[in-house]
């Protein structure tokens, strides 16, 4: 009498369609975050036009000026000025293309697994969920080990120092007088109180 031949056993975590189902799940999860941050920096840009509005730079009359106008800028800006430093630290690795690359890569495992995510979306590895402290251990161990070994430190150091300089200067001395907010970012960049009146949703602050 024949007998049917055994049924293979089925797939586990050896790699069969399980593990290949919780990559395609990673993958999918860190394309969303990494789309959601993009079309959030994309959406705090200011217009570059009025950012580099050269008649609107003009020397403060005093310290205080000099530092509101820090304040409002930084805070108006705030998309535009970090974009700025990025770019200015590109341009010292432009001479280093290897270095550029592991800066990229570094940069961008900064934004999916550490800025980009919120207190409810935390990362799980072999349905386990990884403490926060030991992603930015982690996270500052490959970035200071990235600057180690491909030995431009001091490079990015002084593009960063060069980039805050830039940015603190600008925004010192350009006028906020063309600058407006809506009430919900005035109130997080701290330009108006919480309990400022009211003038319903959509409208808008001068600074």
């Amino acid at each position: 009498m024949n007998q049917k031949p055994p049924l293979p056993p089925p797939y586990g975590n050896s790699g069969g369609p399980s593990s290949s189902s919780s990559s395609n799940t990673t993958i999918g999860t860190l394309s969303a975050r990494a789309k959601q941050t993009t079309q959030s920096v994309i959406a705090t840009l200011r217009p570059w036009r009025m950012l580099l509005d050269l008649s609107a730079l003009a020397l403060p009359h005093s310290y205080n000026e000099a530092m509101a106008n820090l304040r409002n800028n930084i805070s108006y800006f705030r998309a535009n000025y970090a974009l700025a430093v990025l770019g200015i630290v590109f341009l010292g690795l432009v001479y280093h293309p290897i270095s550029m690359v592991a800066f990229i890569v570094v940069f961008i495992g900064w934004i999916l697994f550490y800025f980009s995510r919120d207190g409810n979306d935390p990362i799980v590895v072999s349905g386990r969920e990884v403490d926060d402290r030991i992603v930015l251990g982690v996270l500052s161990v490959v970035t200071v080990l990235a600057l180690v070994y491909t030995d431009v430190g001091e490079n990015v150091l002084v593009s960063l120092v060069v980039g805050l300089l830039f940015v603190g200067a600008h925004a010192a001395v350009r006028n906020t007088g063309d600058l407006f907010l809506d009430e919900e970012s005035a109130r997080q960049g701290g330009i108006v109180s919480a309990g400022s009146v009211n003038r319903g949703p959509g409208s808008y602050t001068p600074i």
